[in-house]
């Protein structure tokens, strides 16, 4: 586990983490690992397939059932040796200006640092990478054609740049998308696995569509690889990627 100097805190900080909510026990977020995942609110991306709409917006009201900060540090502590680390997830956690030092007060309890990102503020996420172990970055489309997903101008060069400093930073990380067929055609992944590639990512996880959770308007399609193409599409891809389908 890496660690970072210090700087002096704002005594404000801890409390102005925006929390949309809590799962104390996940084998999903990190592989391999027993964690707790901590969700925040707010992102500046409204992506069609977003499986937590209702934390897109940061200022929006707390969820009744979200613990506080104090609260969840009270939990970790009391799981030291059970927990392998603790994830931040969202929303986008790097929305969030108290994220470094919610990372620090989890790490000072001992735990290691998984981050969700889609990278949206590259700055923010080369100021957190040194208090985090890991990070599932999201790729959400060519980095062209991003705003067909993110519905926000700009936001492939923001994905890009950030995707290049996590790479540079030496993180472990795994890259996902999600795969919709209204959204992403095989051609289109053919040209993200090409950028992929030659930005120096290993791990691909490619997620198939699930409509749980989202908002309406965006229905279930066909599985990109129900199709005897999406089959072998995903047959060669497993020789450039460590490939994971899901």
């Amino acid at each position: 586990m890496r660690s970072a100097s210090a700087s002096p805190r704002p005594v404000s900080c801890p409390t102005s983490v925006r929390l949309g909510g809590f799962v104390p026990l996940s084998t999903v977020d990190w592989p391999d690992q027993l964690v707790a995942t901590v969700f925040l609110r707010g992102c500046p991306w409204d992506c069609l397939y977003c499986h937590n709409p209702h934390l897109l917006r940061a200022d929006a009201e707390g969820d009744d059932d979200a613990p506080s900060w104090p609260e969840v540090l009270e939990f970790l502590r009391s799981r030291v040796g059970l927990l392998d680390g603790v994830v931040f997830t969202g929303g986008e956690p790097t929305a969030q200006a108290a994220l470094r030092y919610a990372l620090r007060d989890v790490r000072d309890v001992g735990f290691a640092v998984g981050l969700h990102t889609a990278g949206p503020l590259p700055g923010r996420l080369a100021e957190v990478l040194p208090l985090v172990d890991w990070v599932g970055f999201d790729v959400k489309a060519p980095s062209d054609e991003y705003e067909r997903v993110t519905r926000v101008a700009g936001s492939g060069r923001r994905a890009r740049e950030s995707l290049r400093t996590l790479v540079a930073s030496g993180v472990d990380f795994e890259c996902r998308t999600t795969v919709h067929p209204d959204l992403l055609s095989l051609d289109d992944l053919a040209r993200m696995a090409d950028e992929l590639e030659s930005q120096g990512v290993h791990r691909w996880v490619l997620q198939r569509y699930r409509p749980d959770g989202v908002r309406q308007g965006l229905a279930a399609g066909r599985d990109f690889d129900a199709s005897d193409e999406g089959r072998a599409f995903v047959a060669a891809l497993q020789g450039r990627f460590e490939l994971v389908v899901r």
